[in-house]
């Protein structure tokens, strides 16, 4: 192994130790996670919304 790409290697392994695995092996769009009921950006309000406030 040449000297950079061990260099490479531990710099590597240094922000993993640091930072750990941010990032996930896959997108969202390459895995199957089903229906998961039409998840949208409101749904969390929809779910919260005050009794009041009923369409």
């Amino acid at each position: 192994m040449p000297r950079d790409d061990r260099r490479d290697a531990r710099a590597a392994r240094r922000l993993d130790e640091i930072f750990g695995d941010v990032l996930p092996e896959t997108t969202s769009d390459e895995r199957d996670e089903g229906d998961q009921d039409r998840v949208t950006p409101d749904s969390w309000y929809l779910e919260n919304r005050p009794p009041h406030h009923d369409r």
